[in-house]
């Protein structure tokens, strides 16, 4: 069970059932740099997609709000993505990090979802309400390295697919189920993709001088052979 605070017209708390994870990779809107991205990633040994956007379903049990994750080994990190899910005929927008094992992504990018948490926030806004202001919404991430938190993501929503074109491209017109949540895509890693102890992130609205953040720390478990 998920506890979220909902920032509408009202502010209320509901505790929901998310039943059915989708994670949205390659969701970039430029088709070029998702291409440059993919090509790049080729060279770590990461299979390129069958398709994109490619649309990855993960345990629900996987989602958490809690501040701290276990991970076996030090090859996994996070990464800031909006996540979407509906709730009563509606859609609301929260924050996620789907939290990947980079060294089992080169084996297989689905298993390496499939293995770690993904940590989601506790608030969460009606997309209708944000939905024209999409593209000027803002993404960052931080990783806690040493005693410092360094920038680790940012950019606006503008570079990534809208929740329209992903639930069109995913449902094929079928009707939005109760209980289906989404991961949306994530940017870039400002200095390359890597480990971190402590993650940070934030959904920003300018507009309305409001933001959605949360953070988690990394509780790594020895890699037995």
């Amino acid at each position: 069970m998920l506890q979220f605070l909902l920032k509408s017209e009202k502010t209320e708390t509901i505790n929901i059932d998310i039943n059915h994870l989708v994670i949205a990779g390659w969701a970039g809107r430029d088709l070029a740099a998702v291409q440059a991205h993919i090509r790049e990633l080729a060279e770590l040994g990461v299979p390129a997609p069958g398709a994109v956007p490619l649309f990855y379903r993960a345990s629900a049990t996987l989602l958490t709000q809690l501040e701290c994750i276990e991970v076996v080994g030090e090859q996994s990190s996070g990464e800031a993505e909006p996540f979407i899910f509906s709730w009563q005929g509606e859609s609301w927008l929260t924050l996620s990090s789907d939290h990947t094992d980079r060294q089992l992504e080169s084996h297989s990018v689905a298993l390496a979802k499939q293995v770690c948490a993904k940590p989601l926030a506790r608030e969460a806004w009606r997309l209708s309400e944000v939905a024209s202001d999409w593209d000027h919404l803002l993404l960052q991430s931080w990783v806690r390295e040493g005693s410092e938190w360094t920038l680790y993501q940012q950019g606006k929503l503008a570079e990534l697919r809208t929740p329209d074109d992903l639930l069109t491209r995913y449902l094929g017109g079928q009707p939005l189920p109760e209980g289906l949540g989404m991961c949306c895509g994530t940017l870039s890693a400002l200095g390359g993709i890597r480990p971190g102890a402590h993650f940070r992130m934030a959904l920003v609205d300018g507009k309305r001088g409001r933001s959605i953040e949360h953070q988690y720390q990394i509780q790594t478990l020895p890699l037995v052979a």
